[in-house]
């Protein structure tokens, strides 16, 4: 009876009792599958390795390599069959290898653990995430830069608290995009120099008595060089955390856009049309246009980030060296990996449709009485007031607008003289958005001559 209980328990799917729950926690080749290709590099590396240190017999190494090989190409055919009671991709590889070749088989593992081999396994394919990911956010910036030079003279609000601010351009809008995204470039550049160390070698954790040759497997896996301290090598996943980190930020500027485009593709904003392709109808209301994708994108902040910190309570609390807890820190990576890249996808694909309408963009460019600051700048260049000064007269020329309901352009200057006797016609050289904009020629300024050299440089840094 207590049996029986203890089955109900454990439930339908673990009806063999607490083997079949230790198997099911246990095995982690439902996702370290993904290792695979990198797992057989790591082992070629190191059978390599071996016999040219004649650690293992070079015919050994021969026939070991030659069955390595076929056990990839069985894979990525798709004719492989994985066994979750092998546990892992390691074991995975090593069992149908001596399939394959017998007894041989065994002298792969010579000088060396899971420990490095997953440690090693995993470094090359977080490397190989912020190698696509150097592509993709590339592409996007790309994308961004047509934008901007499509737009470079078209105007536009600028906001704070989505307020209307000062006029700006549209190129210079996309060319912020830019900026913010080549940081996130720069951060994946760092991050993939300082990961690039070679655990192979290390074993379980205090290296190995075995001759080995740690530096001619880094040089083949195209590492810079071994890591310096076994202990560490085994024990750290702060690289995986470096790409969460760096995505975590990517995506959040992802995020940013994505919010910007929902916005402006309103029908009380209308600053762009989205393309067909990147937006869904409505099942009920024919007449919408739903910005899916950027709504998605805005959305893959949270996993992203998420991962980033399930992997972060996961290592924190870890004594040196290698815990189970660490076979854990695999799935929020690639699940974090996949939405990155799908994100930087659709958002580039989105950029690259997407239409602007400079018509709209300039109606709303003068909202707000946007040119204020002009006037301002103007009292104090042409007139020689404090700025405080000009501020105020500036303020109570707003006013005046707001009780006459009318732009600051369309003060008489009869108007404007009511409040300083001193401004003259002028003044209103300056209260267009298009002079507005021209004027802000200062580094990094929206002026048209400046976004056309800030896209001039990023044209040719991306070139190279």
């Amino acid at each position: 009876m207590a049996g029986q209980k203890s089955n109900e328990m454990w439930g339908g799917r673990f009806a063999e009792g607490p083997d079949a729950i230790m198997r099911a926690i246990n095995a982690s080749i439902g996702f370290d599958r993904r290792l695979a290709s990198q797992d057989i590099a790591g082992s070629l590396a190191h059978v390599d390795m071996l016999g040219a240190t004649g650690i293992v017999d070079k015919a050994d190494a021969k026939q070991i390599k030659a069955g390595l090989e076929t056990v990839l190409r069985e894979i990525q055919s798709g004719d492989f069959s994985f066994s979750e009671a092998l546990e892992d991709i390691h074991m995975n590889v090593e069992a149908r290898l001596r399939d394959l070749i017998g007894p041989a088989a065994g002298r792969l593992h010579t000088a060396r653990s899971r420990n490095d081999q997953v440690a090693t396994d995993f470094r090359l394919w977080v490397r190989d995430q912020l190698d696509g990911a150097d592509a993709a956010i590339t592409a996007l910036m790309q994308a961004l830069l047509g934008q901007a030079e499509k737009g470079v003279d078209w105007v536009m609000p600028g906001f704070t608290h989505l307020q209307s601010a000062q006029p700006v351009t549209w190129g210079h809008h996309m060319m912020a995009y830019v900026e913010m995204f080549s940081r996130d470039l720069g951060r994946i550049r760092d991050a993939r120099r300082r990961m690039n160390e070679s655990p192979l070698g290390a074993a379980a954790l205090a290296g190995t008595s075995f001759p080995i040759d740690r530096d001619m497997t880094a040089k083949a896996l195209g590492f810079d060089r071994p890591c310096a301290n076994s202990l560490d090598a085994v024990s750290d996943r702060d690289f995986a955390l470096e790409f969460l980190s760096v995505s975590s930020i990517c995506a959040m500027h992802l995020s940013r856009l994505s919010e910007e485009l929902v916005i402006w593709s309103t029908a009380q904003f209308r600053f762009v049309r989205l393309s067909d392709r990147f937006s869904t109808g409505s099942s009920i209301m024919p007449q919408k246009k739903n910005p899916d994708a950027a709504e998605l994108i805005r959305a893959k902040i949270g996993r992203i980030m998420g991962a980033n910190v399930a992997l972060m309570i996961v290592m924190k609390g870890l004594a040196l060296t290698y815990s189970k807890d660490m076979q854990e820190d695999k799935e929020p990576v690639f699940d974090a990996a996949d939405n990155l890249f799908l994100a930087l996808a659709a958002m580039t694909g989105m950029v690259n449709d997407m239409t602007a309408v400079p018509e709209t963009l300039k109606a709303a460019a003068g909202a707000g009485f946007a040119t204020a600051t002009d006037l301002a700048d103007w009292l104090v260049r042409e007139k020689g007031l404090a700025f405080r000064d000009a501020h105020h007269v500036t303020g109570a020329l707003v006013a005046l607008a707001e009780t006459k309901d009318c732009a600051l352009h369309e003060l008489t200057l009869s108007d404007m003289q009511s409040v300083n006797d001193e401004i003259d016609e002028g003044v209103y050289s300056v209260l267009s958005v298009e002079n507005s904009v021209a004027s802000r020629m200062s580094y990094g300024g929206t002026a048209p001559e400046q976004v056309r050299f800030q896209i001039k440089r990023w044209k040719e840094i991306l070139e190279q």
